[in-house]
């Protein structure tokens, strides 16, 4: 039987390792961030307080102890947890009463019990309650990465792909995107392009058709069967504004085809586009 705060606690003995006694001052070092984890006897603990992993509004009492507290090892979970509780009232033996349906759900309970002065005491199973508290941390940090990259690649230029044989295209687009903060790579034809695919992965490729060594439908058909590339949008520009070329390029795989002269507001329009959908 154990406390915190105010509240009281059961917790079943075949789930409890040992219980030792750590001074207040070893206690304050543990409960700081980046702490070492506790040994004892050749095994690390995680060391944590009761009403932490309870998510009680009970914090540790460690100003103006005099005696070491007492800390709970626990066996059994996937991660060995040493528990810094206020006080233990010694074991005893009880009945085990069952919480009935309306909390089945509530984790790390395992029924309950009445105490002689009538009292309803908690029965703790800590393995479980443990094991929760690990998974959701492990989603904690798993979102908390997530979030960096978003924030890595919001930062990040968008880099864009123009390939083009005609190098007055690729100055006046190159100019175009670069005065709106993009990251231009330019390739002079399809072969180029290929080429520097290997060492470098854009957010998008803006393509023509017509080129020499490589024309724009091979380099499409090329990008959506590389593994690594394959999400990357294509948008092509060309001046074959035809149906049937329209037709061959969608069926390849290319998401947006633009005609020659090209408007500036479209395009930019169509990369914001392309680059939000992947």
């Amino acid at each position: 039987m154990v406390s915190t705060g105010e509240d009281f606690y059961a917790i079943p003995l075949n789930t409890i390792e040992g219980i030792v006694r750590v001074s207040t001052y070893e206690l304050e070092e543990y409960y700081k961030p980046d702490a070492p984890m506790y040994e004892y006897a050749g095994q690390e603990y995680r060391l944590q307080y009761l009403g932490s992993l309870l998510n009680s509004d009970h914090h540790p009492k460690l100003q103006g102890q005099a005696l070491p507290l007492p800390v709970i090892l626990v066996r059994g979970a996937e991660q060995p947890m040493a528990l810094q509780v206020d006080n233990l009232m010694g074991s005893r033996e009880i009945v085990v009463k069952s919480l009935g349906p309306q909390f089945s759900t509530v984790r790390g309970v395992s029924g309950a019990t009445i105490l002689g002065d009538g009292n309803v005491v908690v029965i703790l199973d800590l393995p479980a309650m443990i094991r929760s508290d690990i998974l959701s941390e492990r989603q904690r940090l798993a979102d908390l990465e997530k979030a960096r990259e978003s924030a890595r690649y919001e930062e990040r230029a968008t880099v864009v792909m123009v390939v083009d044989d005609s190098v007055t295209v690729r100055k006046v687009t190159s100019r175009l995107l670069e005065r709106n903060g993009m990251e231009v790579i330019t390739a002079k034809d399809g072969l180029d392009a290929v080429a520097q695919l290997q060492d470098h992965k854009p957010d998008i490729m803006l393509l023509d058709i017509e080129m020499p060594r490589m024309d724009g439908f091979e380099v499409a058909s090329f990008v959506r069967h590389d593994d690594n590339l394959r999400d990357m949008p294509i948008c092509m520009i060309t001046s074959r504004t035809g149906e049937k070329h329209r037709e061959r390029a969608l069926a390849i795989g290319v998401n947006e085809y633009l005609g020659k002269p090209f408007q500036e507001t479209e395009l930019l329009k169509t990369i914001e586009r392309l680059i939000g959908k992947q």
